[in-house]
């Protein structure tokens, strides 16, 4: 059975306020979308250079577990070498408390060279095996009483992490992804998939099917995958939104992410939850 269409919205976190966060955040949850975001960045990204406002993405995500009372939420995506695994472990099962439950927890090798290069940040050039070690310590300090792990870039002596998440067997994992190297780690860990790097639905449809090659290699169903996307939207043609819904959904995207364009983020979130009933209604054709 086909897993349903679920939409989301997003506030990055950078170049917006406090008040734009908060906005969002409430749109989302009074609306009836399925789940908000933001990123993990500590630098901006994107043509407007690195000197913009940002503001960080977990202490944000806290904010968002008291903002709200129904809608789930997460980081699209965290970069697992800004922080040990054992205290964003840590860091995940408080924000899951915080909320009831009701965290998704998104995460990636991370990219952005500039940022490792200005804070000193190490590890981008063993980025795929540090994040694959640092999901087997977390989803470990997540289920197990105890937790040993010798790896090459992690080191675990009988640790301890107590409280476990509210969530059993733990918060579902958003794995970012786009190269063959990380489509076996979205194969091995993963319960949603976020197409990184593909721009058009083409390019997104052509990375799922890599991916079902990487379950095939792994020996895991596919169809256990849900596979995401992000859409870009400035709030003003509806009708263009509608259709690329309704295009990523055709081609098995079932959790869909409204990027709600500045310099305006809350008019464009309050633009998409006035289209969430056609969103809703988006039909595979």
């Amino acid at each position: 059975m086909a897993s349903p269409l679920r939409l989301g919205l997003k506030n990055s976190g950078q170049q917006t306020t406090i008040e734009a966060l908060r906005e969002v955040w409430r749109i989302a949850d009074e609306a009836g979308f399925d789940h908000v975001w933001d990123f993990d960045h500590l630098a901006t990204i994107g043509a407007g250079g690195q000197e913009a406002s940002v503001y960080e993405g977990w202490t944000l995500l806290a904010a968002i577990a008291q903002a709200t009372r129904r809608v789930r939420f997460g980081c699209m995506v965290t970069g697992n070498t800004y922080r040990h695994p054992a205290l964003l472990a840590k860091m995940a099962v408080t924000v899951d408390h915080l909320s009831g439950g009701r965290l998704e927890f998104g995460i990636g090798a991370a990219w952005a060279e500039a940022e490792h290069r200005m804070f000193g940040i190490e590890g981008l050039e063993h980025r795929v095996g540090r994040l694959r070690e640092s999901l087997d310590a977390i989803i470990s300090l997540w289920t197990n009483d105890r937790t040993t792990l010798e790896g090459r870039y992690y080191h675990f002596s009988d640790a301890i992490a107590n409280p476990k998440p509210i969530q059993k067997p733990h918060p579902p994992i958003w794995i970012g992804a786009g190269g063959e190297q990380m489509m076996m780690v979205v194969a091995r860990y993963a319960d949603v998939w976020n197409s990184s790097g593909a721009a058009t639905a083409q390019e997104a449809a052509e990375k799922s099917r890599m991916l079902d090659e990487a379950c095939a290699r792994a020996g895991r169903d596919p169809g256990a995958i849900r596979r995401s996307t992000q859409h870009m939207w400035d709030g003003r043609d509806r009708a263009k939104l509608i259709d690329l819904v309704g295009r990523y959904l055709e081609l098995g995207f079932t959790e869909q992410i409204i990027n709600c364009q500045g310099p305006d983020h809350a008019r464009v979130a309050a633009a998409a939850a006035e289209a969430l009933p056609e969103l809703r209604s988006a039909l595979v054709r």
